[in-house]
């Protein structure tokens, strides 16, 4: 069972040292984390950018790039389209976004020519360490997808489902949140979450155990859903919380991070190679998390 973030050491030290190409790589606390993994020997880091700003930045912080793959290329575009192109080649396996907007990074990779198109719906996954529960929680959709529908939902699971299968959890317990735990006719969530523990039942969502609708406290206190009668394998030991919107998932996202202090790794899933996307208010550890977690997914 994982239980801290750390523990995706272990996955990684029995995996191939994967190559991952981060750009722009001017951005510090971005930089900082790449060359801490490179160090650790978790990648072989590539870096795209302007050469200059790079090493000014390295400079400053005492960041140690000797040995380091630097391909100069100004242009922030030009520089994120380069990376895909190495991930799309498969002469990397691991995208890294820098000092770019997110918008400029997804469109180089939805690109239909070189792109890291797959057919499957993008989503962000988050994976948490929080002091409180007993074993590493996700989360997702936070990031990708505003108000997603039945099937985007089911897109959402397979794509998670498939990451933490590689991570070794291969029968995740997921929770469908909603404001209540019963099925509520006014409140889409709740029928949404009984029909995916329905299509989970008859196999038509297979790998993981779902029940929803529950409600956060539910989902995450055995106690709490034992004061409320409800029986349920995934109360009280969920692995994977599904969002019902990014308005909840981002809240919850961000209310973990600030007010309960944990600890966070996240990736975009369903492109053709794992993607490092964290906000820009994530510190340098949660980006070293990041690639210890996109490191641990990625197939090689």
């Amino acid at each position: 069972m994982l239980r801290k973030l750390e523990d995706l050491k272990t996955i990684v030290a029995n995996e191939p040292v994967k190559k991952l190409v981060l750009a722009p790589a001017h951005d510090q606390d971005s930089l900082g984390a790449v060359i801490k993994a490179a160090s650790d020997g978790v990648v072989t880091p590539v870096l795209i950018g302007d050469t200059d700003g790079i090493r000014q930045i390295a400079e400053e912080n005492g960041f140690d790039i000797s040995g380091l793959n630097i391909i100069h290329e100004p242009g922030i575009e030009a520089s994120v389209e380069l990376a895909v192109k190495m991930v799309s080649r498969r002469e990397a396996e691991i995208l890294m976004k820098g000092k770019v907007g997110t918008s400029t990074l997804l469109k180089c990779v939805l690109n239909k020519e070189w792109g890291l198109r797959t057919g499957k719906l993008l989503s962000h996954f988050a994976l948490f360490e929080v002091e409180t529960y007993h074993k590493l929680i996700a989360v997702t959709d936070v990031a990708m997808n505003i108000a997603p529908n039945l099937q985007e939902k089911i897109a959402i699971i397979n794509n998670s489902i498939s990451c933490m299968h590689r991570l070794g959890i291969m029968n995740p317990k997921v929770a469908v949140l909603g404001a209540v735990e019963m099925v509520n006719e006014s409140m889409e969530a709740t029928l949404d979450a009984a029909l995916l523990s329905k299509m989970n039942q008859r196999d038509q969502i297979k790998g993981c155990i779902i029940d929803g609708p529950l409600a956060f406290d539910n989902a995450v206190s055995i106690v709490s859903a034992k004061h409320k009668g409800i029986k349920s394998e995934v109360a009280g030991d969920t692995d994977l919380l599904l969002m019902p919107d990014i308005e909840v998932g981002n809240v919850l996202y961000k209310s973990l991070v600030f007010f309960a202090k944990a600890k966070v790794a996240s990736v975009i899933l369903g492109a053709a190679a794992p993607i490092v996307l964290t906000s820009r208010s994530d510190s340098e550890q949660a980006k070293y998390d990041s690639i210890l977690l996109a490191s641990a997914a990625s197939k090689k």
